[in-house]
């Protein structure tokens, strides 16, 4: 796996409070832009998985902080 820059989602826009993500010696790394010093890295099936449960809708209960 090749090293690449960092990439944030196109629904970020010209926002720079989102997370950006890329690959870096063989793992995924993604950080908030507004935090850059802080990153977390995982291994890509890790990072594959959180994306599938994030599309399956695992996690909008945590956009509603009434629930």
């Amino acid at each position: 796996m090749r090293n690449t820059e960092w990439r944030k989602s196109s629904y970020s826009a010209a926002n720079n409070e989102c997370v950006e993500v890329r690959t870096a010696d063989g793992a995924v790394e993604l950080r908030e832009s507004d935090e850059a010093d802080m990153i977390i890295r995982t291994a890509p099936a890790t990072f594959a998985t959180l994306l599938q449960a994030a599309k399956a809708g695992e996690f909008d209960h945590h956009t509603n902080p009434t629930n």
